[in-house]
């Protein structure tokens, strides 16, 4: 897969890349990352990427001449170009998955109060948002899909069952997790785990997700439900 991140601060996703498993998979060759400046596609001296916005107002907004110009440089066929932007859809695993089998993305990271309304209309393919919250850019957005994006591709994680064992990837919450000391400060690990029946133990696992979910994110079982319902 190959990534590319415009932004007009490069420097701030650099070190990530550098780290966990977006360096593994660097390393390993199936994946290709790299950060951009949006201020080299600028034509002016200054490297100017904002104006204000027409109407009034506060606040700046990002300029269309050098995003289209970086957009057009920078898009590869079958790579979609993506927004991140509080307006945009609400990023979740089934999107991360879809993301994760294409061959590359285009990630644009606006700043100020955003980008020319013209570049959303004719140079992008989606928005993405993280949820309904604001911050400072686009940045941090792109980096929280790259890396759930990245470690869906296989290869990536050490083991590949761990990836359908995680919350969401089956529609469900994760069960409860337990690691050594058996006791600890007297509060035990369930019995059912220390059994070896793996029978057993998938069984309590589902229904433990079940449950967790059931109590903290009865949403996603409603969702679930109604995707059924128009399937």
């Amino acid at each position: 897969m190959q990534i590319k991140i415009l932004s007009i601060f490069p420097q701030l996703l650099e070190p990530f890349f550098e780290e966990s498993i977006l360096s593994r998979a660097i390393q390993r060759g199936l994946i290709q990352i790299e950060a951009i400046d949006l201020r080299s596609f600028t034509d002016d001296r200054h490297k100017v990427v904002d104006d204000y916005p027409y109407g009034g107002g506060p606040g700046m907004v990002m300029k269309p001449e050098p995003l289209a110009k970086a957009i057009n440089a920078l898009s590869e066929p079958g790579h979609p170009r993506i927004y991140l932007t509080p307006q945009g859809e609400t990023f979740n695993q089934n999107i991360a998955e879809q993301l994760a089998k294409l061959p590359g993305m285009l990630l644009v990271c606006g700043r100020y109060r955003g980008i020319d309304e013209r570049i959303r209309q004719h140079y992008l393919d989606r928005e993405i948002s993280l949820g309904d919250f604001v911050i400072s850019g686009g940045e941090l957005a792109a980096l929280v899909v790259v890396e759930a994006v990245v470690r869906l591709i296989p290869g990536v994680l050490g083991n590949e069952d761990s990836v359908e064992a995680e919350s969401f990837s089956r529609g469900l919450l994760d069960s409860p997790q337990y690691t050594r000391p058996e006791d600890f400060e007297g509060l035990k690990v369930p019995e059912v785990l220390l059994s070896g029946n793996h029978d057993r133990i998938s069984s309590w696992r589902k229904e433990q997700a079940r449950k967790r979910t059931e109590e903290r994110r009865p949403d996603i079982l409603v969702n679930k439900a109604n995707d059924s319902d128009n399937s």
